[in-house]
Protein backbone atom coordinates (compact mmCIF):
# COMPACT_ATOMS: atom_id res chain seq x y z
CA UNK A 1 0.00 0.00 0.00
CA UNK A 2 2.84 2.22 1.35
CA UNK A 3 4.57 1.42 -2.43
CA UNK A 4 1.53 2.65 -4.05
CA UNK A 5 0.77 5.94 -2.43
CA UNK A 6 4.43 7.56 -3.59
CA UNK A 7 3.47 6.92 -7.52
CA UNK A 8 3.49 9.70 -10.20
CA UNK A 9 -0.42 10.31 -11.33
CA UNK A 10 -1.01 8.40 -14.46
CA UNK A 11 -0.89 10.08 -18.10
CA UNK A 12 -4.37 10.20 -18.57
CA UNK A 13 -4.51 12.79 -15.56
CA UNK A 14 -1.68 14.51 -16.97
CA UNK A 15 -3.71 15.51 -20.35
CA UNK A 16 -6.94 16.32 -18.15
CA UNK A 17 -4.96 18.95 -16.49
CA UNK A 18 -3.23 20.42 -19.23
CA UNK A 19 -6.59 20.41 -20.97
CA UNK A 20 -8.35 22.52 -18.59
CA UNK A 21 -5.16 24.99 -18.44
CA UNK A 22 -5.48 25.60 -21.80
CA UNK A 23 -9.10 26.38 -22.06
CA UNK A 24 -9.59 28.44 -18.43
CA UNK A 25 -8.61 31.78 -20.86
CA UNK A 26 -11.37 31.29 -22.84
CA UNK A 27 -14.10 31.32 -20.01
CA UNK A 28 -14.57 35.03 -20.59
CA UNK A 29 -15.35 35.16 -24.28
CA UNK A 30 -18.26 34.26 -26.33
CA UNK A 31 -17.90 34.05 -29.89
CA UNK A 32 -20.17 35.05 -32.57
CA UNK A 33 -19.59 35.20 -36.06
CA UNK A 34 -15.37 34.28 -35.32
CA UNK A 35 -15.37 37.94 -33.83
CA UNK A 36 -14.68 38.23 -29.97
CA UNK A 37 -15.59 40.60 -27.23
CA UNK A 38 -14.24 40.31 -23.40
CA UNK A 39 -17.37 40.40 -21.37
CA UNK A 40 -17.46 40.88 -17.96
CA UNK A 41 -19.60 38.43 -15.33
CA UNK A 42 -22.65 40.95 -15.22
CA UNK A 43 -23.51 40.92 -18.93
CA UNK A 44 -22.27 37.22 -19.08
CA UNK A 45 -26.35 35.89 -18.50
CA UNK A 46 -27.24 38.79 -20.43
CA UNK A 47 -25.15 37.16 -23.14
CA UNK A 48 -26.38 34.00 -22.78
CA UNK A 49 -29.94 35.18 -22.88
CA UNK A 50 -29.70 36.92 -26.36
CA UNK A 51 -30.11 34.54 -29.21
CA UNK A 52 -29.61 36.75 -31.94
CA UNK A 53 -26.96 39.25 -33.28
CA UNK A 54 -28.83 42.43 -32.65
CA UNK A 55 -28.21 43.14 -29.34
CA UNK A 56 -24.16 42.60 -30.04
CA UNK A 57 -24.18 46.06 -31.78
CA UNK A 58 -26.21 47.66 -29.10
CA UNK A 59 -24.36 46.83 -26.30
CA UNK A 60 -20.94 47.78 -27.97
CA UNK A 61 -21.95 51.00 -28.97
CA UNK A 62 -19.27 53.23 -29.33
CA UNK A 63 -18.96 56.65 -31.27
CA UNK A 64 -15.43 54.88 -32.63
CA UNK A 65 -15.65 51.86 -33.03
CA UNK A 66 -15.59 49.81 -36.81
CA UNK A 67 -18.88 48.26 -36.41
CA UNK A 68 -20.79 51.71 -35.88
CA UNK A 69 -19.39 53.26 -38.89
CA UNK A 70 -19.29 50.38 -41.05
CA UNK A 71 -22.59 48.16 -39.77
CA UNK A 72 -25.04 50.27 -37.68
CA UNK A 73 -27.50 49.01 -36.16
CA UNK A 74 -30.26 49.52 -38.29
CA UNK A 75 -28.73 47.42 -41.28
CA UNK A 76 -28.95 43.93 -38.97
CA UNK A 77 -33.08 44.39 -38.36
CA UNK A 78 -34.89 42.51 -40.30
CA UNK A 79 -37.91 45.01 -40.90
CA UNK A 80 -35.57 47.87 -42.49
CA UNK A 81 -36.64 47.93 -45.72
CA UNK A 82 -40.35 48.23 -44.87
CA UNK A 83 -42.08 51.38 -44.81
CA UNK A 84 -42.52 52.84 -40.70
CA UNK A 85 -45.76 52.35 -39.20
CA UNK A 86 -48.50 54.57 -39.85
CA UNK A 87 -48.27 57.42 -37.85
CA UNK A 88 -45.08 58.10 -37.56
CA UNK A 89 -42.89 60.44 -38.70
CA UNK A 90 -40.66 59.94 -41.97
CA UNK A 91 -37.30 61.42 -42.23
CA UNK A 92 -36.87 64.17 -45.11
CA UNK A 93 -35.41 63.18 -48.20
CA UNK A 94 -32.13 64.72 -48.86
CA UNK A 95 -32.08 67.97 -50.34
CA UNK A 96 -31.42 68.76 -54.10
CA UNK A 97 -28.42 69.97 -56.00
CA UNK A 98 -27.48 73.31 -55.60
CA UNK A 99 -28.86 75.12 -58.95
CA UNK A 100 -31.11 71.98 -60.01
CA UNK A 101 -34.28 74.33 -60.11
CA UNK A 102 -33.00 77.47 -59.80
CA UNK A 103 -34.30 78.58 -62.86
CA UNK A 104 -37.61 81.55 -62.58
CA UNK A 105 -39.95 79.98 -64.73
CA UNK A 106 -40.90 82.46 -67.71
CA UNK A 107 -43.40 84.89 -66.34
CA UNK A 108 -44.78 85.98 -69.24
CA UNK A 109 -44.53 86.18 -73.90
CA UNK A 110 -43.34 90.28 -73.28
CA UNK A 111 -39.76 88.79 -71.79
CA UNK A 112 -39.34 86.41 -74.84
CA UNK A 113 -38.71 88.79 -77.43
CA UNK A 114 -35.66 90.56 -75.43
CA UNK A 115 -34.28 86.57 -74.00
CA UNK A 116 -34.33 86.19 -77.90
CA UNK A 117 -32.13 88.86 -78.94
CA UNK A 118 -29.90 88.14 -76.10
CA UNK A 119 -28.99 84.66 -77.17
CA UNK A 120 -28.36 85.99 -80.64
CA UNK A 121 -25.93 89.06 -79.38
CA UNK A 122 -24.44 86.88 -77.06
CA UNK A 123 -23.48 83.55 -78.80
CA UNK A 124 -20.07 83.89 -80.61
CA UNK A 125 -20.79 80.53 -82.76
CA UNK A 126 -23.76 79.07 -83.59
CA UNK A 127 -25.05 75.68 -85.76
CA UNK A 128 -26.00 76.21 -89.49
CA UNK A 129 -28.36 73.59 -90.94
CA UNK A 130 -28.49 73.50 -95.00
CA UNK A 131 -30.44 71.40 -97.35
CA UNK A 132 -27.32 69.84 -99.05
CA UNK A 133 -26.69 69.65 -102.75
CA UNK A 134 -23.83 67.11 -102.73
CA UNK A 135 -24.11 64.42 -105.31
CA UNK A 136 -24.17 61.56 -102.70
CA UNK A 137 -27.04 63.40 -100.38
CA UNK A 138 -29.00 65.54 -102.37
CA UNK A 139 -31.83 67.12 -100.20
CA UNK A 140 -31.16 65.87 -97.35
CA UNK A 141 -30.52 68.01 -94.08
CA UNK A 142 -26.54 69.32 -93.63
CA UNK A 143 -25.52 70.84 -90.46
CA UNK A 144 -22.47 73.36 -89.67
CA UNK A 145 -20.87 75.01 -86.36
CA UNK A 146 -19.44 78.29 -87.62
CA UNK A 147 -18.40 81.43 -86.00
CA UNK A 148 -21.40 83.76 -85.52
CA UNK A 149 -21.66 87.59 -84.68
CA UNK A 150 -25.17 89.95 -84.90
CA UNK A 151 -22.82 93.05 -84.45
CA UNK A 152 -20.05 94.67 -82.16
CA UNK A 153 -20.71 94.13 -78.11
CA UNK A 154 -21.81 97.40 -77.78
CA UNK A 155 -24.08 97.18 -80.74
CA UNK A 156 -26.42 94.66 -81.03
CA UNK A 157 -28.44 94.06 -84.16
CA UNK A 158 -30.09 90.65 -84.12
CA UNK A 159 -28.87 89.66 -87.58
CA UNK A 160 -26.43 87.01 -87.36
CA UNK A 161 -23.15 87.88 -89.92
CA UNK A 162 -20.57 85.20 -91.25
CA UNK A 163 -17.29 85.35 -92.76
CA UNK A 164 -17.48 82.15 -95.38
CA UNK A 165 -15.69 80.76 -98.33
CA UNK A 166 -17.12 79.65 -101.71
CA UNK A 167 -14.67 76.30 -101.07
CA UNK A 168 -17.00 75.14 -97.97
CA UNK A 169 -19.68 72.76 -99.00
CA UNK A 170 -21.85 74.48 -97.02
CA UNK A 171 -21.90 77.95 -99.33
CA UNK A 172 -22.50 75.11 -102.48
CA UNK A 173 -26.08 74.19 -100.58
CA UNK A 174 -26.90 77.81 -100.00
CA UNK A 175 -25.70 78.65 -103.84
CA UNK A 176 -28.47 76.26 -105.19
CA UNK A 177 -31.00 76.76 -102.10
CA UNK A 178 -30.85 79.87 -99.68
CA UNK A 179 -33.06 78.57 -96.74
CA UNK A 180 -31.09 77.72 -93.77
CA UNK A 181 -31.96 77.61 -89.85
CA UNK A 182 -29.67 78.78 -87.13
CA UNK A 183 -29.15 77.26 -83.45
CA UNK A 184 -28.15 79.54 -80.94
CA UNK A 185 -27.65 77.94 -77.75
CA UNK A 186 -27.37 78.83 -74.43
CA UNK A 187 -25.25 76.55 -73.05
CA UNK A 188 -22.39 78.47 -74.54
CA UNK A 189 -22.63 81.13 -72.12
CA UNK A 190 -21.70 80.46 -67.85
CA UNK A 191 -25.31 80.83 -66.89
CA UNK A 192 -26.19 76.97 -67.51
CA UNK A 193 -22.64 75.64 -66.76
CA UNK A 194 -23.05 77.29 -63.28
CA UNK A 195 -26.67 76.03 -62.59
CA UNK A 196 -27.20 72.68 -64.82
CA UNK A 197 -25.02 70.34 -65.09
CA UNK A 198 -26.75 69.19 -68.59
CA UNK A 199 -26.47 71.91 -71.32
CA UNK A 200 -29.79 69.70 -73.11
CA UNK A 201 -31.39 70.55 -69.99
CA UNK A 202 -34.89 72.67 -71.29
CA UNK A 203 -34.50 75.38 -69.16
CA UNK A 204 -31.24 75.55 -70.58
CA UNK A 205 -32.34 78.24 -73.56
CA UNK A 206 -31.93 77.88 -77.28
CA UNK A 207 -32.75 79.89 -80.26
CA UNK A 208 -33.53 78.97 -83.61
CA UNK A 209 -33.44 81.50 -86.39
CA UNK A 210 -34.70 80.40 -89.90
CA UNK A 211 -34.54 82.55 -93.39
CA UNK A 212 -32.57 83.20 -96.36
CA UNK A 213 -29.03 83.73 -96.41
CA UNK A 214 -27.79 86.60 -98.61
CA UNK A 215 -24.25 87.94 -99.17
CA UNK A 216 -23.91 91.48 -97.40
CA UNK A 217 -24.34 94.07 -99.85
CA UNK A 218 -21.10 96.63 -100.64
CA UNK A 219 -22.80 99.07 -98.34
CA UNK A 220 -22.97 96.66 -95.24
CA UNK A 221 -19.20 95.16 -95.38
CA UNK A 222 -17.93 97.48 -93.34
CA UNK A 223 -20.21 96.79 -90.32
CA UNK A 224 -19.82 92.84 -90.97
CA UNK A 225 -16.26 93.71 -90.69
CA UNK A 226 -16.69 95.68 -87.63
CA UNK A 227 -19.42 92.81 -86.29
CA UNK A 228 -17.26 89.66 -86.90
CA UNK A 229 -13.36 90.71 -86.59
CA UNK A 230 -14.28 92.25 -82.94
CA UNK A 231 -16.10 89.24 -81.24
CA UNK A 232 -13.30 87.24 -83.35
CA UNK A 233 -9.95 88.82 -84.15
CA UNK A 234 -8.16 85.75 -85.26
CA UNK A 235 -10.47 85.80 -88.49
CA UNK A 236 -8.50 88.46 -89.86
CA UNK A 237 -5.70 86.61 -90.59
CA UNK A 238 -6.96 83.99 -91.93
CA UNK A 239 -5.57 83.07 -95.57
CA UNK A 240 -6.77 85.20 -98.56
CA UNK A 241 -6.22 82.73 -101.22
CA UNK A 242 -9.57 81.11 -99.86
CA UNK A 243 -11.83 84.02 -101.25
CA UNK A 244 -13.59 85.48 -97.77
CA UNK A 245 -16.54 86.90 -97.75
CA UNK A 246 -19.49 87.97 -95.51
CA UNK A 247 -22.91 86.55 -95.53
CA UNK A 248 -25.82 87.53 -93.30
CA UNK A 249 -29.26 85.69 -92.15
CA UNK A 250 -32.38 88.05 -93.06
CA UNK A 251 -34.90 86.20 -90.32
CA UNK A 252 -38.46 84.94 -91.54
CA UNK A 253 -39.59 83.17 -88.38
CA UNK A 254 -37.73 83.22 -84.59
CA UNK A 255 -38.57 80.08 -82.11
CA UNK A 256 -37.37 80.31 -78.91
CA UNK A 257 -37.36 77.63 -76.28
CA UNK A 258 -36.44 77.97 -72.60
CA UNK A 259 -38.43 75.93 -70.26
CA UNK A 260 -40.23 72.16 -70.63
CA UNK A 261 -42.62 71.97 -73.62
CA UNK A 262 -42.80 73.66 -76.78
CA UNK A 263 -41.43 76.47 -78.44
CA UNK A 264 -42.35 79.78 -78.89
CA UNK A 265 -43.43 81.77 -81.90
CA UNK A 266 -42.07 85.66 -81.70
CA UNK A 267 -43.09 87.60 -84.40
CA UNK A 268 -40.40 89.71 -86.49
CA UNK A 269 -41.54 93.19 -84.70
CA UNK A 270 -41.49 92.16 -81.30
CA UNK A 271 -38.05 90.22 -81.75
CA UNK A 272 -36.01 93.29 -83.75
CA UNK A 273 -37.37 95.65 -81.33
CA UNK A 274 -36.84 94.20 -77.60
CA UNK A 275 -33.60 95.16 -75.49
CA UNK A 276 -31.48 92.09 -75.31
CA UNK A 277 -31.82 90.57 -71.56
CA UNK A 278 -30.59 87.50 -70.06
CA UNK A 279 -32.89 84.21 -69.88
Amino acid sequence: MSGRRGRRPGPCLCWLLCCGALLSPAAGYVIVSSVSWAVTNEVDEELDSASTEETLPAMLEDSGSIWQRSFPASAHKEDAHLPPPVGTARARPPPAPPGMFSYRREGGVRLRPGTARFLAHASAWGCLATVSAHEKMPGLPFGNCLPVSDGPFNNSTGVPFFYVTPKDPMVADLMKNPMASLLLPESEGELCRKNIVDPEDPRCARLTLTGRMVAVPPEEVEFAKQAVFSRHPVMRKWPRQYEWFFMKLKIEHIWLQKWYGGVADIPQEEYFKAIPRKA
